[in-house]
């Protein structure tokens, strides 16, 4: 096993569209997947144990979550969760990781990995995963692994590769030609038919001095905030340098900051089963039982009748949920929240948007 090899693994805050399951003190990287009741954060460690050494494993997330990173992985050292003040993106995660892991060995190959990733097999994933951490330490190259479609959907980004129709057949890395954020199922239907075209994974492979010389000459708005990192870090004084760093900073995706603009990019084929949980749409691929009918289900008991399409959740296995005539909708049942609504982003939205509301501050 490769020694200079790491792995970094991005855990964000709660995001509002896997509400109510996830929440302010539980984002859902804390929530179990399906089947064994581990985290996708416990899932997503386990599958880079053998990629690379456990000591070069690195868990990047807010302060408040470092005792639920503890909960999960409690074999993990505490120098290897490296803790944010406040949510910024990925860009400034990745320099706050890259520089870190500078510190520790300048000859690093660093996998970044989010922990909303749902993956059914390790096997198909390792093998991707070791092939591109080959190819990076051989070469200049920023790589992000791109999944080769099998339908056009629209909860992912899409990468377009060069070379033209199925150019990324060759099963090795291909030159980015584009990105495009989540488009209408009428241009994702476009990409999928091109051939040129694979969903945007947000995992990267990378050698750390690489990220770093092109985000310093492409990103120095962020990386000139981390000036004196190299005593700060892993020092007595890291957190008020964070703190008084990341007030400074602005949003910003490592895609916009730096994949966009680098003449570095490459895109690395995989067809393993991947999906990004961002919403419970992608949410329902995760859950341990689908019926003919098309429901996805995680029930203790249940009782449905004429039930289509819908995705139906609760947290709590001694309640009988009993749901007749339902649609396309979505029942999440937590032992606080009952949430009923069509099974479309926009009528999520008119709930959680009216979360900020004082009033509903203990459900957040």
């Amino acid at each position: 096993m490769n020694q200079h090899n790491y792995c970094v693994i991005m855990v964000g805050g709660a995001g509002p569209s896997f509400w109510p399951l996830s929440r302010s003190n539980r984002p859902f990287p804390f929530l179990a997947a399906a089947g064994n009741g581990k985290s996708f954060l416990r899932h997503t460690y386990d599958r880079l144990i053998g990629l690379v050494p456990k000591e070069n494993i690195l868990v990047v997330t807010l302060r408040q979550y470092k005792t639920l990173v503890l909960e999960d992985i409690p074999e993990i050292p505490e120098s290897n969760i490296l803790l944010e003040p406040y949510g910024r993106g990925t860009a400034p995660c990745i320099a706050l990781s890259t520089y870190t892991i500078l510190k520790r060995d300048p000859e690093a190959v660093v996998l970044v990995a989010p922990a909303d990733n749902f993956i059914e097999t390790r096997e198909g994933y390792s093998g991707t995963l070791g092939e591109a951490f080959e190819y990076a330490a051989s070469h200049d190259a920023l790589i992000t692994v791109g999944i080769v479609p099998d339908k056009p959907d629209t909860n992912f980004g899409y990468i377009q590769a060069e070379g033209g129709s199925h150019a990324y057949d060759a099963a090795k890395p291909v030159k980015i030609k584009t990105f495009t954020e989540k488009p209408d199922f009428e241009l994702a239907k476009v990409f999928f038919e091109s051939g040129e075209f694979l969903w945007n994974s947000g995992i990267f492979i990378w050698k750390a001095q690489v990220i770093r010389e092109e985000m310093e000459r492409l990103a120095p708005g962020i990386t000139s905030i981390f000036t004196g990192w190299e005593n700060a870090l892993g020092s007595e004084n890291e957190k008020l340098f964070l703190e008084k760093a990341y007030m400074n900073l602005d949003g910003i995706s490592i895609d916009y900051a730096i994949m966009e603009k680098t003449e570095k990019g490459w895109v690395y084929p995989a067809d393993f089963h991947w999906a990004s949980i961002s919403n419970w749409d992608t949410a329902s691929a995760s859950l341990n039982n689908n019926d003919p009918d098309g429901n996805a289900l995680h029930l203790g008991h249940q009782l449905l009748f004429d039930c289509k399409n819908d995705i139906l959740v609760s947290s709590e296995d001694d309640k009988l949920v009993a749901v007749s005539g339902l649609e396309n909708y979505i029942v999440i049942n937590t032992p606080d929240v009952l949430m009923i609504c069509p099974r479309d982003e926009a009528h999520l939205k008119d709930i959680t948007s009216r979360l900020g509301l004082p009033e509903f501050e203990e459900f957040r």
